[in-house]
């Protein structure tokens, strides 16, 4: 084990080095690196320079941190802190960087990025590899190769004319000639007097690549001011009719920077209005109330089984646009509303042959719950879910077209970019609004976007957008603003008192300055146990504001009712028989027809049941009209009576039935009459059923026996169906259980690897298992019992993975060694025959 007051010679050394608590931050922040667990420190450390996991760890560093990994990337390797502050700052200084870059530099740290002390700091080899300029992935500091790095492969002869050109006095060999120009051209003074005899065209030459990309094409017989540039090894060619500006000169011209912009500091949210918070919960509650309704509306929608189900999987285009029609919605909305009940188990498939959607079991139970408990489900699943509804209509990589609770819209960073929308709305003052622009630019600083993602798609943006229209559709925000309930939901502390004395002493329209808003707070996604606690807390902040139901309605003449409010459930759906819904708003609109009433009375329902109900539950008298079109439909109701024959049509009254008989429209039915009071057809009886009632006639259907037969909509549902699951962003977060067991098997099974050991049996090469006889083995064991020494013993179990251990033997028998195994810390016992070999550990 190296000495702690040496300087660590490579990241394996500087993660022994690091305390326990250290080791769980990076193994928290970089949770694929404990994915198996590592056998010690040399293959975590291994397992940390591996270029996925490496480009995993850039993708979450803030644009901060990334700047300062790249600057890293282009300095001297090592690096001192004062080479990289430079870098950073430039010539001039710059007192946000300086303050700055010390948390950077610690974030690069703690995620094994960079290793070593101040004076001597060392990128991981992948790390520089991917962020070190070259051709092919140009850095994003715009800067190009150094000059040694340029003339590796130009001529001997060339360079010496290019540092003779330059002022400087030949070399003996091209390698002391580069680093002679580079030397050169990274003094201020030299440099600055070199250029000050420039022709005006060579500098603006310069001046156009010195921000990047540093390459440029010449011709063969370049111009004046590009031959000066050239011969001076200002510019160096890469290549046929290609130059380059080396990286000296560049930073040179930069004043030393590497970034032509650091942003040491995130961009503030910036308000865009400020309401009363009493206004934001009371819009958010209304509009969860409203989520809360269309959620049942869709269900009840597809109660009797819904769309079918794409053999890709999914909603097909034409059921999407029919649901968005039924629940008077757009179609993105429509499809946010569909993926939200099945995110939270309240919808799936039935699993039958000719597969279609519907209700889970689950939604029966939902539906019995108090409101602000069913909201909280909801909210909790938009919040957790991996699936992003604002693809649907969109295409995938394979251009196939993504549909509605079909496969491909799962985004596995979806609820980290909702939770911290929400969070970076929670850091603002109770009842602003955020400018969606500053929300983004935000986002962009929090992790930036690298490679061909610049230029190319947005993902994390566009999932900002969606999630601050969503979270106003779900009711988690009012107006912009996080809710109170909102607020609990994620589990932000409330908003400071002292902020909200200024706000209403400042006038509800006014603005804070900006140093009086709270700093944003960077609250990490609850375990399960916090996320029900947090849900129960929205949810009695919420009750109170959700408006109670009614138990009336108000009766009017023109054959409609009006519900001020939402309806008690046995109200709503004795209403929903016996009237069709014609608008909807804060006030429902239900209009009464035959038909209506006629489903009404097939349901089971006489017209004395129908009139009692309709007086208890109307505040105002029961309409002349309404009363006589419930009498008449139900005089005509059961009039007639149709069964099986394949169907019949039975009367007391032989005139109606010579009434249908004479009618064209019933030709389709083809019927025949068997008695004066019954009439006979090959239809079957739905399909009679149908006919008469399209002739104006209100039949009712009747069993073998007789009776009139009672008919309710059939509500359909699936097996019970758990909810999706959410598809993770590579391994979870370890919590501190696994962390601190994960970072104890790494402790000891380094200990025991690099534990001194006497040499005993076959030489053991560095990382091999040791190798003894069965007899050595079994001899160093027995002695080991007597004297209490401690011995490295290389095991393999059962499953046939080996591993090293340190291990002090209690006791051998029967073909086991019972011993206090170090690396487990706990005593265990082991067969003989699984011990490859054992070696003394040196005293000491």
């Amino acid at each position: 084990m190296s000495n702690p007051a040496t300087p660590p010679r490579s990241l394996a050394e500087a993660l022994r080095a690091k305390d326990d608590a250290s080791l769980a931050v990076l193994l928290r922040a970089r949770p694929d690196l404990i994915t198996p667990v590592p056998t010690d420190l040399t293959q975590l450390a291994t397992r940390a320079g591996t270029r996925a996991s490496v480009l995993r760890a850039l993708e979450r560093l803030d644009r901060f941190a990334l700047q300062t990994a790249e600057a890293l990337a282009v300095a001297g390797d090592p690096a001192s802190y004062g080479e990289l502050l430079g870098l950073m700052a430039g010539d001039g200084g710059d007192p946000l960087v300086a303050a700055a870059l010390p948390r950077a530099l610690g974030t690069l740290r703690d995620q094994a990025l960079v290793w070593g002390d101040d004076d001597r700091l060392r990128l991981v080899r992948t790390t520089r590899e991917v962020l070190a300029p070259s051709p092919q992935y140009p850095s994003p500091t715009g800067l190009g190769p150094t000059v040694r790095e340029a003339t590796s492969g130009m001529s001997p002869g060339r360079i010496q004319e290019i540092v003779t050109t330059a002022g400087l006095p030949s070399t003996h060999d091209s390698v002391s000639a580069a680093d002679a120009l580079g030397r050169l051209f990274g003094h201020r003074k030299k440099m600055a007097k070199l250029l000050a005899a420039a022709p005006a065209e060579s500098r603006e030459v310069l001046s156009r690549l010195v921000w990047g990309p540093p390459y440029g094409q010449v011709t063969p017989e370049p111009a004046a001011h590009l031959r000066w540039l050239l011969d001076r090894g200002l510019l160096l060619p890469t290549g046929p009719g290609t130059v380059v500006l080396p990286r000296e000169v560049a930073l040179h011209l930069r004043e030393g920077r590497a970034h032509r912009e650091p942003e040491p500091v995130p961009p503030a949210v910036e308000p865009t209005a400020t309401h009363r918070p009493q206004v934001v919960d009371a819009t958010a509650a209304g509009q969860a109330y409203t989520a809360l309704a269309t959620v049942e509306e869709l269900l009840k929608d597809w109660d009797e089984g819904g769309p079918t189900v794409l053999r890709a999987g999914g909603l097909s285009v034409r059921d999407l646009k029919r649901t968005a029609v039924a629940l008077d919605l757009s179609e993105p909305v429509a499809a946010f509303w569909v993926e939200l009940a099945y995110a939270a188990g309240l919808l799936a498939s039935d699993g039958e042959a000719d597969e279609r959607y519907a209700a889970t079991p689950a939604y029966d139970e939902w539906l019995d719950r108090p409101p602000a408990e069913r909201w909280t489900q909801l909210a909790q699943a938009w919040l957790t879910a991996t699936r992003a509804s604002g693809l649907v209509g969109g295409r995938d990589a394979k251009d196939r077209a993504l549909s509605a609770l079909g496969p491909g819209l799962d985004r596995s960073a979806a609820p980290e970019v909702r939770h911290r929308v929400l969070t970076l709305l929670a850091g603002l003052p109770e009842g602003t609004a955020p400018a969606a622009a500053s929300v983004l630019a935000r986002l962009r600083w929090e992790r930036p976007l690298r490679g061909p993602q610049q230029q190319g798609d947005d993902l994390r943006g566009r999932l900002a957008r969606w999630t601050l229209s969503e979270a106003e559709l779900v009711g988690v925000t009012g107006r912009g603003a996080l809710s109170a309930h909102g607020r609990a939901l994620l589990g932000a502390p409330p908003v400071e008192p002292l902020v909200e004395k200024e706000q209403e002493a400042a006038g509800p329209g006014a603005k804070l300055p900006v140093h009086h808003h709270r700093p944003t707070a960077v609250l990490e996604p609850l375990s399960p146990p916090e996320q029900a606690v947090a849900a129960a807390a929205a949810g009695r902040l919420l009750a109170p504001l959700l408006p109670e139901p009614l138990d009336h309605v108000l009766l009017q003449a023109d054959l409609t009712a009006v519900a001020p409010g939402p309806l008690q459930r046995p109200l709503a759906d004795a209403l929903g028989v016996l009237a069709d819904v014609e608008s909807k708003g804060g006030a429902t609109v239900y209009r009464f027809t035959p038909a209506s009433v006629r489903r009404a009375l097939d349901a089971g329902r006489t017209a004395t049941d129908l009139h009692a109900f309709l007086t208890t539950h109307s505040r105002t008298p029961v309409p002349q009209p309404l009363a006589y079109l419930i009498d008449d439909v139900a005089r005509k109701h059961g009039h007639l009576r149709v069964g099986a024959a394949s169907a019949y049509v039975r009367c007391d009254d032989d005139t109606v039935l010579n009434e249908i008989m004479a009618d064209k429209r019933a030709a389709a039915l083809r019927l025949r009459r068997l008695a004066p009071t019954v009439l006979a057809t090959q239809a079957d009886p739905a399909a009679l059923l149908e006919g008469l009632r399209a002739m104006g006639y209100a039949p009712a259907a009747e069993s073998a026996e007789g009776d009139v037969l009672i008919t309710r909509a059939h509500a359909h549902r699936t097996p019970p169906r758990t909810a999706p699951e959410p598809v993770p962003d590579g391994p979870p977060p370890p919590d501190g259980t696994l962390l601190a067991a994960a970072i104890r098997a790494i402790r000891a099974g380094d200990l025991a690897a690099t534990t001194p050991r006497k040499p005993a049996g076959t030489a053991v090469q560095g990382g091999e298992l040791p190798r003894t006889t069965p007899a050595e083995t079994l001899a160093t064991m027995q002695a080991a019992v007597l004297t209490g020494g401690t011995l490295w013993i290389g095991y393999v179990n059962a499953e046939g993975t080996a591993s090293q251990r340190v291990i002090a033997p209690i006791r051998v028998e029967g073909g086991f060694v019972t011993a206090y195994d170090h690396t487990a810390d706990e005593v265990r016992t082991y067969p003989l025959h699984r011990v490859t070999g054992v070696a003394e550990l040196a005293e000491g």
